[in-house]
């Protein structure tokens, strides 16, 4: 980290809705010079309250938090403070969620699996104001717009929105639709028309079954 040594202290925010991730994470980050964890939070609106009292130079966001959606939080981050910048961590490998972190206004995507020198170098990236993308992700993104297309139609779950997506995780927490419309603010028959699309997306016949492929996404981030 000699590009930070010396230098002013780098302010980061942690959202993350496991503690003991928020501790080792936390850990991590402050072992570098020139880094220091200004607050660890687990819930969007924690976060946004932290992001006015500390102004943080990064915030580093769980993609899944609880109910709520990481992707919403990094949105209103890039909407309500463009002078802060942030990186998404997930569970999920970087295939289906990388692209939608990176349009949402993230600098940079890493798994979970990955919380070691990868997590340290996304931060330097994106402190310096530049893209992290993997060597992977990379390759794929420029594979996918050379061949007229983008990763998003390379299987049926990235067919599916943002808001879609963030439906189908709910309904695999085993949300019941009338839970999931108040947890989104959206009407009941909003939800029920995300449901119908995502079924028709999916290629799913029934209630029944949205809700098992749902389940195993949640627990897999497989839907078979």
């Amino acid at each position: 980290m000699a590009e930070l040594a010396g230098s002013v202290t780098k302010a980061l925010l942690l959202v993350d809705d496991h503690p003991i991730l928020r501790r080792g994470l936390t850990a991590l980050i402050e072992s570098q010079p020139g880094l220091a964890v200004r607050a660890a939070v687990g819930t969007r609106a924690a976060a946004l309250g932290a992001i006015r009292a500390n102004r943080p130079d990064l915030v580093i966001v769980d993609l899944l938090l609880g109910g709520e959606d990481g992707l919403d939080l990094v949105k209103e981050i890039k909407t309500h403070y463009p002078s802060v910048s942030s990186l998404v961590l997930s569970m999920h490998g970087e295939e289906v969620y990388a692209e939608r972190a990176l349009s949402a206004g993230a600098l940079g995507y890493v798994a979970k699996q990955e919380l070691d020198e990868t997590v340290l170098g996304a931060i330097r990236c994106a402190l310096a104001g530049k893209r992290y993308m993997s060597e992977a992700l990379q390759r794929r993104l420029a594979e996918g717009y050379l061949g007229g297309r983008t990763l998003e139609t390379d299987s049926p779950i990235r067919t599916l929105s943002d808001r879609e997506l963030q439906v189908f995780r709910l309904i695999g927490q085993g949300r019941t639709t009338r839970k999931i419309a108040v947890t989104l603010t959206r009407s009941v028959k909003t939800i029920e028309s995300h449901l119908e699309h995502i079924k028709n997306k999916l290629a799913l016949g029934s209630a029944a079954e949205l809700a098992q492929r749902a389940t195993q996404w949640v627990e897999t981030g497989r839907i078979g």
